[in-house]
């Protein structure tokens, strides 16, 4: 009996500790999702470097208390899955919102996005905002704009000079 109780407190610490290392967790119900649904999910997100589990609803709430996420508990009811992601806080939403599109039958419930807890709204709000790349790119031509502009304004100014000295 004991050695059950040992490893149902080793699995909720290893949850707590991928719940405090996350950047950002997506819950979803994968309820009407056949295996072949799921598998081809479970692979974009393993391609991105995001970890797809289901654990009992009982030990992911023992863990998010140990974590001081409790807000989650809330969600956790029915079956789950849970997506962690350690290094990219958008991709998992990314990734799941845009499978959710395809497939109706996979739901968000809820997220902790950098350890605050996020509702689904929030979860596809953060689906649909643009990669970093796509972010840095924006940021880079709104920076150089006023540079371009000061450019054109002086090879004008050059232009309008040279041609009255000729």
């Amino acid at each position: 009996m004991s050695n059950v109780i040992e490893t149902k407190k080793a699995v909720v610490q290893e949850i707590a500790d991928k719940f405090q290392a996350a950047a950002s967790v997506v819950v979803v119900d994968y309820r009407g999702l056949t295996v072949g649904q799921v598998t081809e999910l479970r692979k974009q997100l393993r391609e991105a470097g995001v970890e797809f589990k289901v654990y009992k609803n009982t030990l992911t709430r023992r863990a998010s208390e140990i974590a001081g996420v409790e807000g989650i508990n809330e969600f956790l009811t029915g079956p789950n899955a849970v997506a962690f992601s350690n290094e990219d806080v958008v991709a998992p939403a990314k990734i799941i919102n845009e499978f959710a599109k395809k497939n109706e039958a996979l739901e968000i419930k809820a997220g902790i996005i950098e350890g605050n807890v996020s509702s689904a709204d929030d979860v596809k709000a953060l689906a649909e905002l643009p990669s970093r790349e796509g972010l840095l790119s924006m940021l880079l031509s709104v920076l150089q704009a006023p540079m371009r502009n000061f450019a054109l304004a002086t090879k004008a100014v050059a232009e309008q000079k040279e041609e009255q000295g000729a």
